[in-house]
């Protein structure tokens, strides 16, 4: 029994990663094709059900810390979680002045390339037991470029 649990909860989070990651890949899609044809105005509008969609499916990471299908702690989870919903429904969604503005492009592409990075590593990493070494070092060291003064 204890086995076939485990491939379940395998399977499971295999497929809640890679889903979340195609989410993301679409924000990061609509993100750069608008920034690139209409501007950085425009940003949000195009990717806004996508975003909301891919963060708020972040609540299931409480869940699965809770119920201990992952090792996370769920103090650590809670706030990551809670402050990205914050941006996502509090600011974003709630003050459509700040939409259009040049830095929300900024954030939506940041965040895309983070997420993509990170989903897509716990996706492989549950797929096959294993990430490259590669995806290891992009997962904990991307956001240090994010971080760079250029």
């Amino acid at each position: 029994m204890a086995t076939f649990l485990s491939i379940i909860r395998r399977v499971y989070l295999t497929l809640y990663n890679w889903i979340v990651f195609a989410g993301w890949a679409q924000v990061l899609y609509f993100a750069v094709k608008t920034l690139k044809e209409t501007g950085h105005e425009n940003v949000y509008d195009a990717v806004e059900k996508p975003l909301q969609l891919a963060q708020t499916a972040a609540v299931l990471e409480i869940f699965h810390g809770l119920v201990g299908l992952v090792r996370s702690p769920v103090s650590a989870t809670l706030p990551q979680i809670g402050s990205r919903l914050f941006l996502t429904w509090g600011i974003l969604y709630s003050f459509p002045e700040v939409q259009s503005h040049f830095l929300v492009a900024s954030l939506v592409i940041s965040w895309s390339i983070t997420e993509i990075i990170r989903y897509s590593f716990f996706g492989l990493k549950e797929a096959l037991g294993f990430a490259p070494s590669w995806h290891l070092w992009l997962r904990y060291s991307i956001h240090i470029y994010f971080c760079l003064d250029h």
